[in-house]
């Protein structure tokens, strides 16, 4: 299975393509990936590799702690019930969480309106060293505001009109420059949409449903929102091909089976931060001669 670590590339989105999610299976699982053995077999070792990975990420976090050189941001997003929280938890279960930080963005307060639509999400941005993780981000604004372009007359923006395609087009561009920005000087950026299918998320919906400990996460909006799950899915390929780029790719990666959502997330996040080319901190000779002199002392300290 080892070989195949490397199947997550199929799922990014090359930079000038045309997305079409029709032609990416939200409910893959491996089945040209486990060469030729059960679902359950290939869950089995998807779990294993995922374990593996959970500590090779935990591994190059503090790598990426220690150079100091680059930032990791990482961003997830998906319809409700694809799986973003859980797989958040779960794929950063070993990362030491003094270098990592989670932000959620939901609906914006009035002092964020009062700001251009990227503000709220740039202070929360991570410093060097360390990984930050926006649960949704600002791809709301292309997303949901595109669904719902009545959205824009809170951000009182002026001469704005969200039903014109030059609207849409200068927010991919602004999206695209602050991404290159960023790069440039020294975020990584990795994006993940959880791409679910509706009959999933329909039965996970039920599953929150009935489940006493859940029924704090319904929200009478989600079955709304629901309801407009094709203009959804046509704001999720116009942002998706307009914003994966050389520098900041989209990965669409299959969520109707969360075992598999998990372990390419932890894969991809690994490749990510080792693809930086980290280096240690070297110690000076100074901090050689401090090291030894600590060592000898120590040593002779009586037991």
């Amino acid at each position: 299975m080892r070989r195949h670590q490397l199947v997550w590339e199929r799922f990014r989105v090359a930079p000038g393509t045309k997305v079409h999610l029709q032609d990416y299976d939200p409910a893959w699982s491996g089945e040209d990936w486990g060469e030729g053995l059960s679902k359950l077999a290939r869950k089995q070792a998807a779990e294993q590799l995922l374990s593996q990975d959970v500590s090779a990420l935990a591994e190059a976090q503090e790598l990426l702690y220690a150079a100091d050189s680059w930032a990791l941001l990482v961003i997830f997003q998906g319809m409700d019930a694809a799986g973003k929280d859980s797989t958040i938890k779960h794929v950063l279960s070993g990362v030491n969480p003094q270098g990592c930080q989670v932000t959620s963005f939901s609906h914006p307060s009035a002092e964020e309106l009062d700001h251009t639509f990227l503000w709220r999400c740039i202070k929360a941005l991570p410093e060097r060293g360390k990984i930050g993780i926006f649960n949704r981000s600002y791809y709301e604004e292309v997303l949901i505001v595109r669904v719902h372009p009545e959205l824009v007359q809170a951000q009182r923006i002026p001469g704005a009109e969200a039903r014109r395609r030059s609207f849409w087009q200068q927010r991919y561009d602004d999206i695209n420059h602050l991404e290159r920005h960023l790069t440039r000087n020294g975020t990584a950026i990795v994006k993940f949409f959880l791409h679910l299918s509706r009959h999933k998320q329909r039965e996970r919906l039920l599953a929150r449903l009935r489940d006493p400990t859940k029924l704090w996460k319904f929200q009478p909006a989600d079955l709304a929102e629901r309801a407009l799950w094709d203009d959804y899915m046509d704001a999720y390929e116009k942002c998706l091909s307009a914003t994966s780029t050389p520098w900041a790719p989209w990965y669409i990666i299959p969520a109707d089976h969360k075992w598999v959502t998990r372990a390419l997330v932890a894969a991809i996040l690994v490749h990510t931060i080792r693809s930086l080319d980290l280096r240690w901190p070297e110690v000076t000779d100074a901090q050689r001669q401090a090291i030894e002199q600590a060592r000898r002392q120590l040593e002779a300290e009586e037991p």
